[in-house]
């Protein structure tokens, strides 16, 4: 299982319509996230800086990498960019964080 942690930035004042969304997730992206590999993932908000701190595990065979080409991934993205920071193409500014200490 292979552990992903990584950050992205929301706007001012959308805490709650974020959480919303996401309370509502679209079943067929669970669906794709899930066939992609992708066994647990949470998000975590630092409301103070409207910081998200997000956690993915991964199987070994994973191909969660693809999942930006997908349809699915796509909409997603477009329907969740008036929300966050984002790229040119509506994905989310992702920056990756290193592990410095685990403890199992």
């Amino acid at each position: 299982m292979h552990e992903l942690a990584f950050t992205m930035q929301l706007k001012p004042g959308v805490e709650a319509e974020y959480k919303r969304r996401h309370d509502e997730i679209w079943p067929e992206l669970s669906q794709a996230l899930h066939e992609a590999g992708i066994r647990d993932y949470s998000i975590y908000l630092d409301r103070a800086s409207g910081t998200l701190f997000a956690v993915q595990k991964r199987t070994d065979d994973h191909t969660a990498d693809d999942l930006p080409g997908t349809d699915i991934m796509q909409r997603w993205w477009a329907y969740m960019a008036d929300l966050m920071d984002t790229n040119a193409d509506s994905s989310p500014v992702v920056k990756p964080l290193e592990r410095v200490f685990h403890l199992e």
